[in-house]
């Protein structure tokens, strides 16, 4: 397994990531949790050092998975998480917080459900709008003083977040949505991370689930499945009229997997790791197979011609690919 940088940090871990997500058993509809704790081992078995969670992924479910799947190879990964909600007894989001004094007191929570001294890598998992950015950072770097995180970093900043970041210390990464059917960080974004320095974290790499070529036009997502809302992070990408095109194109994109010798789902993972800013992709992983599969992307490099065909079919089909929409933030 290929291994990557964070940006000038002296992070490196897996140029994929096991993502938990799909692990929270809330937000993904039903899934086989024995399972996917099976697939957190044999993931490390196969050189996935990298595995992202975070408390909101329940909230708590994930983190306390994962901690059993992992056992006693903590300290053979890469562990980050992300704290910067409020939760009422439910417990159920309410709002955003990452005041100094509510994020030290999560991260204790987050270590003591992850059963670890420490992560690699804490995660601000969205902006707070009402605290200042420098009184988050005056928290992260009181943890990383203290020894409970390594690095730290942010998820779904913007530029101008991240810059203001910048005057406080230094983050290690960016945690934001990438891939073919949404490129929104390719204008800015992307080349920003790189030359500053900033590792960058794909997550949805795999379009969450539309790059698999496991949907068709009439599929429908259970209760309880975020993508029933027809929205992803302020994309229409489940709704009818999108979705029907978006499989149209997975199909074609599997055709020409195929002649490869590939999935569709390798395709869109080398795809998101093509680009030289990208220090991970992240993707669930809930089987031996998806596992396998998703391993076995890395040692795919693209050539021009496949790129080209990519975006051919994306233009025959119609399908936006949205570079110039606005973040969601």
């Amino acid at each position: 397994m290929e291994q990557r940088q964070f940006g000038n940090t002296d992070l490196v871990a897996s140029a994929v990531g096991f993502g938990t997500w799909e692990m929270s058993t809330t937000m993904y509809g039903h899934i086989d949790v024995d399972e996917a704790a099976r697939a957190v081992n044999m993931a490390i078995d196969r050189g996935i050092t990298l595995f992202d969670t975070a408390e909101v992924y329940g909230p708590y479910h994930s983190e306390e998975l994962l901690a059993k799947a992992l056992g006693n190879r903590r300290n053979e990964i890469v562990l980050v998480t992300k704290v910067g909600f409020d939760y009422d007894d439910t417990p159920k989001v309410i709002g955003r917080n990452s005041k100094k004094a509510h994020i030290i007191e999560h991260t204790d929570d987050c270590l003591r459900r992850l059963n670890t001294d420490f992560v690699d890598l804490m995660l601000i998992h969205w902006p707070d709008h009402d605290t200042p950015i420098e009184e988050t950072m005056e928290g992260l770097e009181e943890l990383k003083q203290s020894g409970k995180i390594r690095h730290y970093g942010v998820s779904n900043f913007n530029i101008d977040m991240m810059e203001e970041c910048e005057q406080y210390g230094h983050i290690a990464a960016n945690q934001v949505g990438y891939n073919m059917f949404d490129r929104r960080m390719e204008s800015r974004v992307l080349p920003w991370c790189l030359a500053n320095g900033v590792g960058y974290m794909a997550y949805g790499s795999l379009g969450f689930g539309l790059l698999t070529g496991a949907f068709t036009p009439d599929t429908t997502f259970e209760e309880g499945d975020w993508r029933r809302s027809g929205m992803a992070f302020n994309l229409p990408l489940f709704q009818e009229e999108h979705f029907r095109k978006e499989v149209e194109v997975t199909n074609r994109l599997v055709e020409l997997a195929d002649g490869y010798n590939k999935t569709v789902a390798q395709l869109a993972l080398a795809w998101v790791l093509d680009h030289p800013a990208v220090s991970c992709a992240l993707v669930g992983m809930r089987n031996e197979r998806e596992l396998e599969e998703n391993v076995a992307a890395t040692d795919w490099k693209l050539n021009e011609e496949i790129r080209n065909a990519i975006n051919e079919i994306f233009e025959e089909v119609g399908v936006p690919t949205y570079q110039n929409a606005p973040q969601a933030i």
